[in-house]
């Protein structure tokens, strides 16, 4: 079957796209209007009971969690984003993997929504998430082994880690002044090579990213739905 995947632009469906560009996979998109918020509407949650964008059917079903997908994306084209199972560095990948999906992208979703998570002390959530996501990029710049991630060859974690630092640098709009890329030099580096690969500039195209859109973001344009 064809991959079906669901997408709102610029946000963790972003990552995904990466992804299915990267590896030349065949897939049609459905977007989700967060503007109507077709996320929290049965249909869609049928497919993802979250209300969580993206989602991806596939011959497995319907897949949600970004690092999820990943790596199921990564486990059905073997040698493309991940090492092998039996591979020497696939516990660094998962650790790393693990360690973006579920500490360093939950930081960024309470510091763009702090009330959600603590009412009425929004502000002061915030101010300390600044201060753990600063850590957390501290520690992934430090483990970088190469151009990328894990060494010669993009992978995965890249993919992720781009839309994150973007989003680092564009929201809240107005609040992003303790973010500066060049801290995190390897990091910047990821970023800037991501920007040469065609996955991004098919993604660009896409999603109304503009030119730099890891390096030097800007507000998306999407030429369809509402990033917010």
């Amino acid at each position: 079957m064809t991959l079906i995947f669901h997408y709102a632009p610029d946000n963790a469906s972003l990552i995904v796209r990466l992804a299915l560009e990267e590896l030349g996979l065949p897939y049609t998109t459905r977007l989700v209007d967060r503007a109507q918020r077709q996320q929290e509407g049965p249909a869609y949650r049928a497919l993802n009971p979250h209300g969580l964008i993206p989602t991806l059917e596939t011959p497995d079903g319907a897949l949600f969690e970004t690092g999820a997908i990943l790596l199921w994306l990564a486990d059905r084209h073997p040698g493309t984003l991940a090492p092998m199972p039996d591979a020497q560095g696939r516990g660094t990948f998962l650790k790393w993997l693990m360690f973006t999906s579920n500490t360093l992208h939950p930081a960024l979703r309470m510091t763009f929504y702090p009330e959600k998570y603590c009412p009425g002390h929004g502000a002061a959530l915030r101010r300390h998430m600044r201060g753990e996501i600063t850590r957390h990029l501290a520690s992934l710049d430090g483990a970088v082994a190469g151009p990328w991630f894990m060494g010669g060859d993009i992978g995965a974690i890249d993919l992720y880690l781009g839309p994150l630092l973007r989003w680092c640098a564009l929201y809240p709009l107005g609040e992003t002044a303790w973010f500066d890329l060049a801290q995190t030099p390897a990091l910047a580096r990821i970023c800037a090579g991501l920007e040469g690969r065609a996955c991004t500039a098919r993604a660009r195209t896409a999603e109304g990213l503009g030119d730099t859109p890891f390096t030097a973001p800007r507000l998306p344009e999407p030429p369809e739905g509402s990033a917010t």
